[in-house]
């Protein structure tokens, strides 16, 4: 697969300094149910790196320790890592607020049927893909029937509570079809609002547009159909200097299936490591979850790259959508 990479290191992106520690963003594991084309973690069914008992231990002590408000479990599908409940119920019963990202397909897979009750439940915050309101653009991009079995999850979600009762948030995640920009994320909302509630009675909270970012799959496309500068170039020239101050490398940590430390999801897939100095240089050793327990994070140096242009484009973009 072709590789950005070799393209984003050499950046001019601002410098960027951290503000502490507010919320935990956790890779389980690559394995998915689903391979969508525009996935930076290459997710699928074939892939087989899942987190260790050991660093899942680890991780519940991390939480136990420094109680960051929000611990956000992504993957692959969270939740097929055999530890996802287990991990669930500890930070609950710690009080901080669970974030599954979910695809909403898994809800309706063989095996785990009853995980939206589970979700429930545990009052766990559910964050759910669903690139369009229409069939034919979801399949196009995620595979053939996947629209169906993701209405499917939502109508569960829903008869649940979901996006009806306000102690049970769902949000959707929208993600362009190709290389531009996410459209105005208010208006868009209340398209997707009208059309999933006419359509299919479907009701949520929030939705989320998240910029499509050039690395991984997405990245490789790029390149492959000489799409890469023009689409860089669309992202340099919509920079936006107000967005960085809400971005969400501020605040967040990201940890990969292994336990590593990184500024942000996508420096994770880049394996761009967080620095552990102030020094825009890779350390001599990769940081892990336990140099969470002793450290301070606020006005650490942020590692960036062309790639942090996508997060600071038109409106914005992070895991909790627009920024402006």
């Amino acid at each position: 697969m072709l590789d950005t990479k070799p393209l984003l290191l050499k950046t001019d992106f601002p410098p960027l300094k951290r503000q502490g520690l507010k919320n935990l963003q956790v890779n389980l594991g690559y394995r998915c149910n689903q391979s969508c084309s525009h996935c930076h973690v290459n997710a699928g069914p074939g892939r087989t790196e899942m987190m260790s008992a050991e660093t899942v231990s680890l991780l519940v002590d991390v939480l136990r320790q420094t109680c960051p408000d929000t611990l956000d479990l992504t993957g692959g599908a969270p939740e097929m890592h055999p530890q996802f409940r287990d991990i669930v119920r500890e930070a609950v019963s710690l009080g901080i607020t669970v974030i599954d990202r979910c695809n909403l397909t898994i809800l309706v897979t063989e095996g785990y049927e009853d995980t939206a009750e589970f979700l429930a439940e545990k009052g766990v915050t559910v964050v759910a893909s669903l690139p369009c309101y229409t069939e034919q653009n979801v399949d196009q991009q995620r595979g053939k029937g996947i629209f169906k079995q993701s209405i499917d999850g939502l109508q569960r979600l829903n008869q649940l509570g979901y996006g009806r009762d306000s102690g049970l948030p769902l949000n959707l995640v929208y993600n362009p079809g190709g290389a531009f920009l996410p459209p105005p994320q208010q208006q868009l909302q209340e398209t997707y609002r009208e059309r999933l509630y006419r359509d299919f009675g479907i009701d949520f909270n929030e939705l989320y547009t998240i910029t499509n970012m050039p690395i991984s799959r997405f990245g490789a496309t790029l390149l492959a159909k000489g799409d890469y500068e023009p689409y860089m170039q669309l992202l340099k020239d919509n920079f936006q200097a107000a967005n960085l101050e809400g971005l969400m490398c501020r605040d967040t940590v990201s940890v990969d299936w292994q336990g590593n430390l990184f500024d942000c999801d996508f420096n994770q897939m880049l394996a761009m490591p967080m620095v552990a100095s102030d020094q825009l240089i890779a350390s001599d050793r990769q940081r892990h979850l336990q140099d969470l327990l002793p450290s301070n994070l606020e006005g650490q140096t942020i590692v960036v790259g062309d790639h942090c242009y996508g997060c600071a484009a038109g409106q914005g973009s992070s895991c909790g959508g627009a920024l402006a």
